[in-house]
């Protein structure tokens, strides 16, 4: 059997699990929100005490906001529930919290899954991401822009400011009549939601506890998102070559965090499951992956390993890989000595 044989039928061995369980998800709410909630009141609490104090409980608040995210994002896959009907009021609801419109980022977010890997299809849902011959191509501007995006700081400080607070406020421009109105009734009630917290702890404290709470979270989700998409050998093809399976199994990598860790980022590390199948639940993803070798063998990093990923920045179509801009650099160099050298016929 050819490995692409082989890799198109993990999709049938990975379908009994692409059922939602309506206790489970019930309990996965009751489990995050209520701690959620507690500690944003503990931190509030603390704050009388110090700033630092606070920070504590606002990190494990930040960290139950991520796995709120990730029930988000079941919902938009409508994948948490059963009833649709259930994943668009939950899926709002959550948005709510984390900031995020459900019916913009699960329409960005599908172009994603369908595109991720895809060369010929970037630009909505991803990281932009150029490759070696692209960015030596480009203009001073864009790679000034390229790299200041790709910078850790722009991307994990502002990142979350910019993606979560700023352009998900706005509608896209292709969007239909009920995408735009869920995204106004996100907008009213995050407003709604500022103005009562404000009203009833003080606009200052407001601003510090869950400005506190988002940034933590926010530098994580994007994150999490770029770990999993950008390691060394991740997969690219130009969309004659591109297959679905294959970007899913050797561009998403398995993330092997910490229990605590993978309890709060709610199994979103076995990405490439995720990436093969968008209908299984997160509580289904632990169980999917021990229960089919061939998924086991897949690109995996762990906390340690995934560091390098800050240094990969292009695409080097002809190695298959990431590099960074050094390394890039240096290969323009050689080609260019090269053909110098090359002697005239």
């Amino acid at each position: 059997m050819s490995i692409q044989n082989e890799m198109k039928n993990l999709k049938k061995q990975v379908a009994p699990f692409e059922k939602s369980q309506t206790k489970k998800s019930i309990w996965q709410l009751i489990n995050t929100l209520t701690p959620f909630f507690l500690l944003w009141y503990l931190t509030y609490i603390s704050l009388s005490v110090s700033y630092w104090l606070a920070l504590v409980p606002a990190i494990f608040a930040a960290g139950f906001m991520t796995r709120i995210f990730i029930i988000f994002h079941d919902c938009t896959h409508h994948s948490f529930f059963k009833n649709r009907k259930w994943n668009r009021a939950v899926g709002t609801l959550t948005g709510v919290l984390t900031l995020f419109p459900f019916d913009q980022w699960g329409h960005d977010h599908s172009v994603h899954h369908a595109t991720s890997g895809n060369l010929d299809k970037r630009g909505v849902g991803d990281i932009w991401t150029l490759t070696v011959e692209e960015y030596k191509a480009a203009s001073f501007k864009t790679r000034l822009s390229y790299r200041l995006y790709r910078n850790p700081l722009v991307m994990f400080g502002l990142g979350p400011i910019y993606t979560f607070l700023i352009r998900n406020r706005f509608n896209r421009k292709e969007a239909r009549q009920k995408e735009r109105n869920n995204l106004y009734l996100t907008n009213v009630l995050i407003v709604a939601v500022a103005v009562l917290l404000s009203l009833a702890i003080g606009w200052q404290s407001f601003l510090i506890v869950h400005g506190t709470i988002f940034m933590i979270a926010g530098s994580v989700g994007i994150w999490l998102f770029y770990v999993q998409h950008t390691f060394e050998d991740s997969y690219f093809e130009m969309d004659k070559d591109w297959e679905y399976v294959l970007a899913a199994v050797e561009g998403s990598s398995y993330y092997k965090l910490p229990k605590v860790l993978q309890f709060l980022t709610g199994n979103i590390g076995y990405h490439h499951i995720h990436h093969l199948s968008p209908r299984v639940p997160n509580y289904e993803l632990e169980k999917c992956h021990h229960s089919t070798p061939p998924l086991q063998h897949v690109p995996t990093i762990t906390l340690a390993t995934s560091l390098k990923s800050l240094k990969f920045r292009l695409w080097d179509e002809k190695s298959k890989n990431f590099v960074t801009f050094r390394e890039a650099k240096k290969m323009v160099h050689n080609t260019v000595s090269r053909t110098e050298m090359k002697p005239e016929v």
